[in-house]
């Protein structure tokens, strides 16, 4: 049975949180991301999906947030485009069981039609929320290298306003 998926504003998004917990193992980690409430998705999806491969891989590649069939399945890169990924690392001759795969958000964010769940991209907001739980991540796995799989994986949360500056012009005047 599809969940619901109202839309959240990032107004409404955070609940307020305490000190956060010492974690001293991945697993307790695994473990703590399905109480996540950090941000509204977790009412929605049927459950968190956390990373999963070697504690100490030299790669991690981080996606952007689970799909249907991972939020079912409560693992990472298992539906249609976890497919297409596993055929990269074989063309690329890279064991997946040798590499570190996690979502840059945790839990799906989807828009009910009919029986289906739609993907929708994560807001600014949500992705924020799961930094935590991916710099954890990263802290325990410690790779030498991370692939970011798509905008939202390599997205830094917006911390102070973006200024773009414009190449410095010379006045009409001066030659």
């Amino acid at each position: 049975m599809p969940h619901r998926h109202p839309h959240i504003s990032e107004h409404d998004l955070f609940k307020s949180s305490g000190s956060e917990e010492a974690f001293d193992s991945l697993e307790a980690v695994r473990e703590a991301v399905d109480a996540c409430e950090r941000c509204l998705l977790y009412q929605f999806a049927t459950q968190a999906v956390f990373g999963e491969g070697p504690e100490r891989a030299p790669l991690m590649f981080v996606g952007e947030q689970p799909g249907d069939q991972e939020d079912i399945a409560g693992r990472p890169f298992v539906g249609p485009a976890g497919k297409v990924f596993d055929a990269a690392l074989i063309e690329a001759g890279i064991e997946r069981d040798r590499v570190y795969v996690t979502n840059a958000v945790k839990h799906f964010k989807f828009a009910p039609r009919g029986k289906k769940r739609l993907h929708q991209k994560p807001n600014t907001g949500e992705i924020a929320a799961c930094r935590f739980w991916l710099n954890l991540e990263r802290s325990f796995v410690r790779p030498q290298v991370i692939v970011a799989l798509g905008a939202t994986a390599g997205a830094k949360p917006r911390r102070q306003p973006r200024y773009h500056l414009a190449p410095a012009r010379r006045p009409d005047n001066a030659r």
